[in-house]
This record gives structure tokens, C-alpha cells and sequence, in this order.
């Protein structure tokens, strides 16, 4: 399918790795330019030439914390006129509720909530006056389905959740949507610890832990970057102009609820 973004220009925070580098790689596919963005500069560097040479595309690289303004600055500075914005940052590590000070939680909220809400208000007027514009937001399943420690990011991401859901209706008619994705249990480095990232598998420990960790999905797989991307991709599409303000769950069959 042609997704009729093919020469737009993109924003993909946190995009080195994971869940961003395989919605970075589908708007590639799909023809979009990119900035790119990473804390870790040498990593980042080699998934923006990868992006370049398999795909053509413009690829700018912008290393740093999102949650920094200095870093959304150097972003937007990059690219003033982005017609989709896709939001992704880190979680807070596991931990019990207990363990949280002050600093840890407004640190947490300023990741997963004020971030997002920071970049969306520097790019949504230019969108809407321009006629196009594709907000995503990489969320995560516990704002729906709490998990113990992670309280904090759950927290923070339910706020945006609600925050934008106002939000995403004052756009939707000059053809701005909003929407967020709510990643369950993909093949990332967040289900690979204590593992290195930076050093190969065993095959045969890599096949016991997704099975382990995928046992109560029923689709009895871990979800993939690439797959994840593509959904991305097509909210980001000409063709998603009639889906604002919603949440969608990518988490094969995870959550349970008919409605």
C-alpha cells in the first residue's frame, strides 16, 4: 500500500533502537526524511546510515535526552516544519512506589508526559496550518493493565494519554490526528535484561526467554519492532485522517476487554 507520505518529513524521538528505530525504518520505507534521535551518539550514527542506505532518505541525527530542552531545540532546529511527530522516550526503571522521592517522580512525569506535551505544542499550529500533520505517541499497555513497579511510568503515561485526548479533537478538522500506541511485550532491550545489549545471545537462552516471557500472550510471540513500526507508519499515513484520540494496544492479544 502506498501510504501517500512519500518526501514528508519526520521527527522520531528515541529512535536509535527498539520500538523507535522500527517506526524510524517503516516511515523510511515509506519514503519519509528523517531526524533521528538517541542518547547513545555512536549508535544512533550507525541506525542513521543503515536507514540511509537501504532506503534513500534524508537522515538527520540529533544525539541527546529528549526530556532535555536543549536536545528538542537541537530537534527542531533540525527540522521546523515536521509534518509527523512520533513521541517515544525510556521508562523509569522498575521500582517499588516506596523508593520514590520527589525528584524521581517529577523526573519520571517530565520523561513520559511533559516531553511529549512540550514537543506537540512546538509543531501542532504549523501542522494545522499546513493542512497535515500525524502525531503518535509510544505509550505502553500498563496504562491500561497497571504493572507492580512500574507505577510511575504508568502514571505519566496515563496523564498524556488523557492530556491529548482533549487535545486531539481540536485538530482532527485540518487534518492533525493524535494518537497513541500502547507497545505489551515486543523483543526489545527492556525484555532482554540482565542480558548485554551489546553482545550476541544464545541462541538456545534466547528461544527459553521468549518463550518464557511470551507463555500468557496468546499470540504465544513477543512482537517485533518491525511489525510495530508499520502500524506506526500507517497512522502516519494519508490514510488515517479519520482516527484521532485513540489508544491503540499492539500487544497480540494481551489485554482482554471487548470494547
Amino acid at each position: 500500500m502506498d501510504l501517500g507520505i512519500r518526501g514528508k518529513k519526520a521527527i522520531v524521538c528515541a529512535s536509535s533502537k527498539g520500538l523507535g528505530r522500527g517506526c524510524a525504518i517503516a516511515l523510511a520505507e515509506a519514503g519519509v526524511d528523517l531526524v533521528v534521535n538517541g542518547r547513545d551518539a555512536e549508535l544512533l550514527a550507525k541506525t542513521a546510515q543503515d536507514i540511509r542506505d537501504r532506503f534513500g532518505v534524508e537522515v538527520i541525527e540529533v544525539a541527546g535526552d529528549v526530556s532535555k530542552p536543549e536536545v528538542q531545540r537541537a530537534l527542531l532546529a533540525a527540522c521546523p516544519a515536521p509534518d509527523i511527530l512520533v513521541n517515544n522516550n525510556g521508562g523509569p526503571p522498575r521500582r517499588d512506589f516506596r523508593e520514590l522521592d520527589r525528584a524521581k517522580i517529577l523526573e519520571g512525569v517530565t520523561q513520559n508526559m511533559v516531553t511529549p506535551i512540550e514537543l506537540i505544542q512546538a509543531v501542532i499550529d504549523g501542522m494545522a496550518k499546513r493542512g497535515f500533520g500525524r502525531i503518535v505517541n509510544i505509550t505502553s499497555l500498563s496504562v491500561y493493565v497497571p504493572i507492580p513497579g512500574l507505577d510511575l511510568s504508568s502514571g505519566a503515561r496515563a496523564g498524556l494519554t488523557s492530556f491529548l485526548a482533549g487535545v486531539a479533537r481540536t485538530v482532527i478538522d485540518r487534518n492533525v490526528t493524535i494518537n497513541s500506541l500502547l507497545p505489551g511485550k515486543h523483543d526489545t532491550d527492556r525484555l532482554r535484561d540482565p542480558h548485554d545489549a551489546g553482545t550476541p545471545e544464545d541462541p538456545a537462552t534466547a528461544a527459553a526467554r521468549k518463550a518464557r516471557i511470551s507463555a500468557d500472550v496468546p499470540a504465544k510471540r513477543l512482537g517485533t519492532p518491525e511489525e510495530f513500526g508499520q502500524i506506526c507508519a500507517f497512522l502516519c499515513s494519508v490514510h488515517a485522517g479519520y482516527l484521532t484520540g485513540q489508544n491503540i494496544p499492539v500487544d497480540g492479544g494481551l489485554y482482554v476487554s471487548a470494547f
